[in-house]
């Protein structure tokens, strides 16, 4: 029982992501393209970027064990979960595949440099860096527009969702950084996160305008950027509390565009 405990628990260190935010960013382009097209293809991409995404942290302790060549009970561990994890990720792309209505391979294409610059950092221990940290969510984000392409919808409501998704991301994840820097007592500055969330704001308008999302979601990108000149003003939170409401607020971003695609807002 012991053995199995200390297995177990083992196996939790190596493959869960000790990041809140990371489960966040995952969540939320499967549920924007899911809530958006739903669907057989959804499902097998929905599998295919969280497969993705618990592959890193296991990916990373495997080539860091093997430049310092050692073999501990972690590194088997580790290969066999990023082995697994391919295998799930290939079952929901060739799943996708077999049930798509149209080609969904731009997004997937315009984020696999983003991936790769992401990992360069990650497999050097230089992860927690604001370019990364950037590159990853926003890679991440490519899961809407290609479970919104396999449907057959237009192309426009595709990067519609993923500039929703990055309009997001950036001034959440400068504020985030700002607000650990705040907890910390370390020197922080507010412009980054203010102008890009006022650039969030401008560049959903514009897309609604131009009939690429929804115009309710222009309220999701107003509700960011109103949290964040919120939050720079309020005492510091525990990392914890930062990582869950930021999850709330991405998910109420994800509500405003569903509703207001289904909804014809």
């Amino acid at each position: 029982m012991k053995g199995t405990a200390i297995a177990k628990s083992t196996l939790r260190t190596v493959v869960v992501p000790t990041e809140h935010g990371g489960w966040g960013f995952t969540l939320e382009p499967v549920l924007l393209g899911f809530v958006v097209a739903p669907g057989w293809p959804a499902l097998g991409l929905g599998l295919a970027t969280f497969a993705a995404f618990l592959a890193r942290r296991p990916l990373r302790i495997v080539v860091a064990d093997r430049r310092r060549e050692r073999r501990l009970e972690r590194t088997g561990i580790a290969v066999g979960s990023v082995a697994g994890m391919a295998v799930v990720a290939a079952a929901g792309l060739a799943l996708a595949i077999v049930t798509a209505d149209e080609s969904f391979w731009w997004p997937l294409l315009v984020s696999i440099p983003l991936v790769l610059v992401q990992l360069r950092f990650d497999l050097d221990n230089r992860g927690r860096e604001l370019l990364p940290e950037l590159l990853g969510p926003i890679a991440l984000g490519a899961a809407a527009p290609m479970i919104i392409l396999a449907t057959g919808l237009d192309w426009e409501i595709a990067a519609g969702a993923w500039l929703v998704l990055v309009a997001r991301i950036v001034p959440s994840i400068l504020l985030v950084r700002m607000q650990i820097r705040r907890a910390k007592d370390q020197t922080f500055v507010t412009l980054p996160t203010s102008t890009t969330g006022v650039a969030a704001m401008l560049a959903v308008a514009g897309a609604a305008v131009a009939g690429w999302t929804p115009r309710l979601a222009a309220l999701g990108a107003v509700l960011v950027a109103a949290w964040g000149s919120v939050s720079m003003w309020r005492p510091p939170v525990p990392a914890k509390t930062i990582g869950w409401t930021q999850m709330v607020v991405g998910l109420i971003v994800v509500g405003t565009f569903a509703v207001g695609y289904h909804a014809g807002w």
